[in-house]
């Protein structure tokens, strides 16, 4: 299978199950939304590592937000409902409640809710109030800079992570490009993150390691460009950039319209030899997304 001359491979990528909330994070400006929802979302690149899988999911301009004003929705996700707890806790209270003029609004309906909210609102030491916005149950709690608004609750779901596809491109830049393209249409699919830098992996992993027992995971050599003539490589002879794009979302068709959208706009860039997708034969996850039925 071909996309403008682009090898799709007949291959998959093997997702797992994550637990999924969406934040609306608002702001008195565009900037300082996007400077809250930023620093909510740091150091989440992947749960090998971090505290949990975090990143941006859209902009949603002010007159969709329950307070009038511009803002972001965020996604945080984490395998268990405890440690998805303390990140939103973490998250809300130190890098939202802390930026200025920002408030922090639920974005996904579910019967399954976190009362981070509430929690937080015990910073108010007393002078915290209960309000109604647009329906829903805020917590006023004053700050410095006015008074910090946040729902009682946050609905969460099961989602899906791990969605990804690899790039397989002549050259490092090229490579970049191709990837740069592939995130700008993901982001405008609602209900999906890239987690990763920029949305895109430069370190590609999995699970385990061949040489050293106490590793949950090591680097892919199989897709490392410069060990190409020391291993039995998956890349091409003719393909110098390998770059691969991780996505998690809030279902499986979500995640799979997302990956469709990204190998499309990989594929109009000229220079990509190739599409293929990471899979661990079932070690990882049960989430199985075959890049040619995507199409």
């Amino acid at each position: 299978m071909e996309i403008n001359g682009v090898e799709i491979k007949n291959t998959y990528a093997e997702g797992f199950g994550i637990k999924v909330t969406r934040i609306l994070v608002t702001a008195l400006t565009q900037e300082l939304a996007k400077i809250a929802a930023t620093e909510a979302t740091g150091y989440a690149t992947s749960v090998i590592g971090c505290p949990a899988e975090a990143g941006i999911d859209c902009f949603v301009p002010e007159n969709n937000t329950p307070d009038g004003r511009p803002g972001y929705v965020i996604m945080i996700c984490h395998a268990s409902k405890k440690s998805l707890d303390h990140e939103l806790m973490e998250r809300i209270g130190m890098c939202i409640l802390t930026a200025p003029t920002a408030a922090a609004f639920n974005c996904l309906e579910s019967e399954d809710v976190l009362k981070t909210g509430f929690k937080l609102s015990y910073f108010g030491d007393g002078f915290q109030e209960e309000l109604e916005i647009d329906g829903r149950k805020i917590h006023s709690i004053p700050i410095m800079s006015g008074d910090f608004l946040v729902e009682s609750e946050f609905g969460y779901k099961n989602g899906v992570a791990g969605g990804n596809f690899f790039i397989l491109a002549k050259d490092q830049i090229t490579g970049v490009k191709a990837a740069q393209m592939a995130v700008e249409a993901i982001s405008k699919v609602e209900g999906v993150i890239t987690p990763f830098p920029g949305g895109m992996v430069a370190s590609g992993s999995k699970v385990g390691s061949n040489e050293y027992l106490f590793l949950p995971a090591s680097t892919n050599e199989k897709m490392c460009v410069t060990l190409k003539d020391k291993v039995d490589s998956d890349i091409r002879e003719d393909a110098d950039g390998v770059f691969e794009i991780v996505i998690d979302g809030i279902d499986e068709e979500t995640v799979k319209a997302a990956m469709k959208a990204g190998i499309v706009a990989a594929c109009s860039v000229d220079g990509v030899l190739e599409i293929s997708a990471g899979n661990f034969n079932g070690e990882l996850g049960s989430a199985i997304m075959n890049l040619h039925d995507l199409f």
